[in-house]
Formats: C-alpha cells, sequence, structure tokens
C-alpha cells in the first residue's frame, strides 16, 4: 500500500508540476514540449504523426489537436508523406527549434529537480528497470477489458 501510495503521489503531482514550470518559462504546456522534443531527435525532424503519438503517449486525436495549434505557432508543418498517401507527417520547424532550445535549460532543472536530485545511481537505475517494465505492462494491456 506504502509504495502504491506513493506512486500514486508521483503520478498525480509530477504532471502538473512540469507543466506549471514550461508553462512559466515558455509559454507552452509540457504536452507542447514532448511534441517538439520528439520532433527535435527524429531524422530530418519528422515523423509521421502515428509514431509521434507513440511517442508522446497520446491518441492520434489529442495529438491533431495539439498539432493544430502549434502549427498555427509556426513550430512545426504537417503534410501528406510523400511515399503514403495514408500517413501524415510532422516536422518540426526552425521556429519551434528554437522554442525548444530556449526552453530545455529550464526544463532539465525542473526534471532534475523533481526527479532525480537525491536518488543514488543505483535508484536511478531502480527507476529505469520499474518504469519500464511497468510501461511495458501498460503496452500490452488492453486496459478497456482489465478485470475489475
Amino acid at each position: 500500500m506504502a509504495a502504491w501510495l506513493a506512486l500514486v503521489g508521483v503520478v498525480v503531482r509530477l504532471g502538473p508540476a512540469l507543466d506549471s514550470q514550461v508553462q512559466r518559462d515558455a509559454g507552452m504546456t509540457h504536452f507542447d514540449y514532448q511534441v517538439l522534443a520528439m520532433l527535435s531527435e527524429a531524422p530530418e525532424r519528422t515523423l509521421a504523426m502515428s509514431e509521434l503519438a507513440s511517442k508522446v503517449n497520446a491518441s492520434l486525436s489529442r495529438l491533431s489537436h495539439v498539432v493544430k495549434k502549434l502549427e498555427l505557432r509556426g513550430w512545426i508543418h504537417r503534410r501528406p508523406s510523400p511515399t503514403s498517401r495514408r500517413v501524415t507527417e510532422c516536422t518540426l520547424m526552425p521556429a519551434g527549434h528554437d522554442v525548444l532550445v530556449e526552453a530545455a535549460p529550464g526544463h532539465v532543472r525542473a526534471v532534475r529537480q523533481l526527479v532525480f536530485d537525491g536518488l543514488t545511481r543505483e535508484q536511478v537505475q531502480q527507476l529505469t528497470a520499474i518504469a519500464s517494465t511497468m510501461r511495458a505492462n501498460l503496452d500490452d494491456s488492453d486496459l478497456r477489458t482489465l478485470d475489475g
């Protein structure tokens, strides 16, 4: 029970804390930041929308809404894939990259302070293993069919 309550406390509080920091420092949501960050790491700063949705843990409908907003800001661009009409690609634009580069130091500081400060190297390795296992469980589960 203690482990569960500690985890719930982190899940409930970490997202809003990171959202508040990046909103205050860069005028975007944490989800916006994640979208830009995942595109920045992709080859040619471009990903198919379905792949981007997977990387940011979002439904295509949620991602489409956010991408539209980021497009209006000139930070990303959507276009049909040159190789498949059924695929839409999303590209990080120079203005979006500039915003991300400016926002990154504050975000990294917040993540270090909220998550990693005070943890030993061994605890970080344990956290990686635990979170990876939990993520795999979530990825493998159909949450609609879990027994109650």
